[in-house]
C-alpha cells in the first residue's frame, strides 16, 4: 500500500490521462449534441477512469488481463442501464457500444498503444459522423409502422385494405384480425418508404 502512494508522477502517464481526457471530450460533445443519456461528462470519466485502471495495473505489476477484464464486465452494466424500450422499441444501443469503445480507447491509452487507439477513434468518430445519414436514408426508404383499423363487419372489408397497402407498395409483415359483435379490428405491421407511408 506504501509503495502505491509513493509512486513518484511520471509525465507519460499524465499525458495519457490528458489524451484520454481529450477524446473523451470529442466523443462526449457528440452524443451531448444528440442530446444522449451518456453525454460529455460521462464519456470523460469512463475514457479517464479506464486510463486510469490500465496505468494502475502496469505500475503495480497487477495482471493486466484482470484489470482489464474486471474494466470491461463494468462498462457493460453500465452499457446495460442505458439501454430501454420506448414506443415498441428499443434504444440507445449506439451509446452504449460508445460507452463500451470509449473504454476500449481509454485502456488503450493507459497500455501506451497511441497508433492503434487514435485510428480506432477515428474509425469510430467516421462511423458516427458518416453513417448516420446513410442510417436515416436506409430508415426513410424502408420503414416499418404498426397499422390498426377498427370498422363495421362486412365480408372482405380487412381484405380491400390489404389490397389498398398493396397499391402503395407496402409489404405486409404481420397481420391480425379480430372481431367483436358487429365490429371488426385489423392490426398490421407493414413496411415501405417513408412516402408511401404518408400517402397511405
Amino acid at each position: 500500500m506504501l509503495s502505491f502512494i509513493n509512486m513518484e508522477l511520471i509525465p507519460e502517464d499524465v499525458i495519457k490521462l490528458l489524451i484520454s481526457f481529450l477524446l473523451g471530450v470529442v466523443i462526449g460533445a457528440e452524443r451531448e449534441y444528440r442530446s444522449k443519456s451518456a453525454g460529455l461528462r460521462t464519456l470523460i470519466l469512463i475514457a479517464v477512469g479506464s486510463t486510469l485502471f490500465t496505468i494502475i495495473s502496469i505500475r503495480t505489476g497487477t495482471d493486466a488481463g484482470r484489470i482489464a477484464a474486471n474494466i470491461v464486465t463494468g462498462i457493460g452494466f453500465l452499457g446495460a442501464g442505458i439501454i430501454f424500450r420506448e414506443d415498441n422499441r428499443v434504444v440507445g444501443l449506439t451509446t452504449a457500444a460508445i460507452v463500451w469503445v470509449t473504454a476500449a480507447l481509454g485502456m488503450g491509452i493507459g497500455a501506451g498503444l497511441y497508433s492503434v487507439t487514435i485510428c480506432s477513434f477515428v474509425i469510430s468518430g467516421l462511423s458516427l459522423v458518416i453513417m448516420s445519414p446513410m442510417q436515416k436514408y436506409i430508415r426513410n426508404k424502408r420503414q416499418i409502422r404498426n397499422y390498426r383499423i377498427m370498422c363495421a363487419y362486412q365480408q372482405k372489408t380487412l381484405k380491400e385494405y390489404e389490397e389498398l397497402f398493396k397499391r402503395y407498395h407496402m409489404t405486409i409483415l404481420r397481420g391480425e384480425q379480430n372481431r367483436t359483435g358487429n365490429q371488426i379490428t385489423g392490426s398490421w405491421t407493414l413496411q415501405g418508404s417513408q412516402t408511401s407511408h404518408e400517402d397511405l
